[in-house]
């Protein structure tokens, strides 16, 4: 019976032994941490939960079912992403792939040796935004989780220091803390290498000191990472500059505008990748979407300008492939940008259309530069070998991705500081291109001196035509003043006296237009004078002649006026839409009438006078009246008129006009009859 009895009793306390042990709740694993003056790295182990409850942030919750989570990098590990070492591979990589948005870390720690304040140094690389709790009580964030998504921000060094409050308040037993992070991943994350999603190191805890001094050392690392960018930044500004003072001194050389606006573009888009790793003012969205758009008008830029410099902008069919493939390349990646803003539900087959668009990309920019550049070579007797080598070193970072995911680096860490493929190959692009452009700012050089020679020469052709001494006219008193507005002229006076009867026929007139061109239509011009004369002194027959000259030019066409003074003082006047002279201060009357050169049979009216001694005749040109001043007004015929009401030399005209405002070529011709001429006929 005792056996029995003992039997009975043993069984019914093993029936009892799983009721107690499921009436008892699970214990959380807790982590001994005994801090010194150095910091703690939390490896783990970490709980891990991927989806979200606001109640996971409490110390009472149980996560014995969570799984667990090692932070601790393997020997080697390198992110594929930035090169950075000690990297451990998120959750997409660890049983969730494919999973975007919400996932939870926890893990309890016991601290030991804590005298004093303590903080926590924030994992440095992240996937994507975090809130921190400390026993339940939110202590911080990175990113702005008050909108319905939160708002993410480039990865950078944060501590959080933890109040001693919360350490010793009612969660906290026996030393021991609570640890959370809440984490938000954004789905076009998934487009990255390496195992997106949450920690990809761990964070760090120890007394305030340590952390500050460690989150000090992280910021300068940060900075060192950033000093590519930088580089990169201020590397394409000074090629803008250099650009751009090339295109100022040469204006005719607008080829160089395409890569003026590619390194603007560029150093645009680095200046702005280095302020969103630095500053809260734009978002990881933002950036995106900007980058997405400067960096495919970047790529645009650049095939234009290798087109360009080949000499193949007669190839329109290749031009429009460049820009079909950007407006391609930045429509497909925009939309993606938006696909991917709804949530952590995007469907897989977005990302792979996303990642084969890519690679399309990609492919197709590079099939542009092997016709560019094939087309450029057979079109050119030699070829261009640093253009040449320009644009294979452009084109290296296109193979980027395919690299990675070759799994081979594409970036180095000497002396600490960030070397990335993308920096060294611009280096070497712009190194090699900047040979290409000193051999066109030489031959610019060149193409200037030259215009220079024709200028000069032109100059000296024209000193011949308008002469600096004025023949001596028995009689006549002539005074002449020319002040272009340019190195060459489009004004004209001859002054020809006849060798038989004493008479002088004085041509003056304005062609259209300035500059050389000008200044050849006065070479015609003068010499058609010239010839005109052999055959008469008339002044409507001369301008008849110039006339047929001149309408058997296109669009050569003058204002003129021809005026035959006799030894006598009689004056015949013919005028083709020439200023009428001044005689003593006052304007002679004249019927207007048709430049030169705008109809065979243009009628010019003829007008007779008599020069009595000491008469004042003065011609002048357009460009007197033209004259105008800094606030847009005219010198004048009130103001002409003002000057010649008393004795004034054509130099003091002239003068007062160009001190008003030169805006035209000033010309004048002072006649004055002398008595000389009248005692010699008595």
């Amino acid at each position: 019976m005792r056996r029995s009895c003992l039997l009975l009793l043993f069984a019914a306390l093993l029936s009892g032994v799983p009721a107690l042990t499921q009436s008892i709740p699970a214990q959380p694993s807790i982590s001994t941490v005994t801090l010194g003056h150095s910091l703690v790295p939390l490896y783990g182990p970490w709980k891990f939960h991927i989806g979200d409850n606001p109640q996971w942030a409490n110390p009472n919750v149980d996560d014995s079912t969570w799984e667990t989570v090692d932070l601790a990098p393997k020997t080697g590990s390198i992110d594929p992403n930035a090169g950075l070492q000690g990297f451990v591979p998120g959750w997409t990589a660890k049983g969730h792939p494919g999973y975007s948005g919400y996932a939870w870390y926890r893990m309890r720690v016991r601290l030991t040796g804590a005298d004093g304040l303590l903080a926590l140094l924030a994992p440095l690389n992240v996937d994507d935004s975090y809130q921190f709790f400390a026993n339940g009580r939110l202590i911080g964030s990175f990113g702005d989780f008050s909108g319905s998504v939160p708002t993410i921000y480039s990865t950078r060094p944060l501590m959080f220091a933890l109040p001693a409050s919360v350490l010793r308040g009612e969660a906290s037993r026996d030393n021991t803390v609570d640890l959370a992070f809440r984490f938000y991943m954004a789905p076009r994350t998934l487009t990255q290498l390496g195992g997106p999603g949450g920690m990809h190191d761990a964070p760090a805890i120890g007394l305030a000191d340590a952390v500050t001094r460690a989150w000090s050392v992280a910021g300068d690392d940060d900075l060192r990472g950033f000093s590519s960018v930088l580089a990169s930044a201020f590397l394409y500004l000074g090629f803008t500059l250099l650009i751009l003072m090339l295109y100022v001194f040469d204006r005719t050389e607008t080829i160089a505008l395409w890569p003026l606006g590619a390194c603007a573009v560029a150093a645009l888009f680095y200046f702005l990748l280095f302020s969103s790793g630095f500053t809260f003012l734009i978002a990881q969205l933002q950036y995106s979407l900007i980058s997405v758009v400067l960096i495919r008008v970047f790529s645009c830029l650049w095939l234009i300008t290798f087109l360009a410099y080949f000499g193949l902008q007669a190839m329109k069919w290749i031009r429009n492939a460049i820009f079909a493939v950007f407006l391609w390349g930045t429509a497909t990646e925009l939309l993606f940008q938006v696909l991917t803003l709804g949530g952590p539900r995007v469907p897989k087959s977005v990302f792979n259309a996303f990642l084969v668009n890519t690679f399309a990309m990609d492919a197709a920019i590079v099939l542009l530069m092997a016709l560019i550049a094939y087309f450029g070579i057979r079109r050119s007797q030699r070829t261009d070998w640093m253009l040449l080598l320009a644009m294979i070193f452009y084109g290296i970072p296109t193979l980027q991705l395919v690299l990675r995911a070759l799994h081979i680096r594409t970036t180095w860490f000497p002396f600490g500081i960030d070397l990335q493929l993308v920096l060294l190959a611009d280096i070497a692009s712009l190194f090699c291109f900047s040979f290409v452009l000193l051999r066109h700012f030489r031959a610019s050089q060149r193409r200037q001196q030259a215009m220079v020679e024709d200028v000069k020469q032109a100059q000296e052709v024209q000193q011949v035509l308008i002469p600096e001494r004025l023949p001596q006219v028995p009689g006549l008193a002539i005074e002449s003043e020319y002040l272009p507005a340019r190195e060459v002229g489009g004004d004209f006076f001859q002054i020809l006296p006849h060798t038989s009867d004493g008479s002088v026929l004085i041509v003056a007139g304005d062609v259209t237009g300035k500059g050389l061109q000008a200044g050849m239509l006065v070479a015609l011009i003068v010499g058609a004078i010239r010839t005109a004369v052999e055959k008469s002194f008339d002044p409507l027959e001369v301008l008849q002649s110039l006339n047929r000259r001149l309408c058997d030019r296109g669009n050569a066409h003058a204002t003129c006026l021809a005026l035959r003074i006799a030894a006598d003082g009689s004056a015949t006047l013919a005028n083709a839409g020439h200023m009428p002279p001044y005689i003593n201060g006052k304007e002679l009357p004249m019927e207007g009438a048709m430049p030169l050169g705008l109809s065979f049979t243009a009628q010019f009216p003829i007008m007779r006078f008599q020069l009595a001694a000491d008469d004042h005749l003065m011609l002048l040109s357009d460009g007197v009246a033209e004259a105008m001043d800094e606030q847009g007004r005219l010198f004048g015929f009130d103001r002409i008129q003002t000057l010649l009401a008393q004795p004034v030399t054509a130099a003091e005209i002239a003068s007062a006009a160009q001190k008003f405002g030169q805006q035209d070529d000033i010309s004048i011709l002072s006649i004055t009859r002398t008595a000389v001429l009248e005692e010699a006929l008595v």
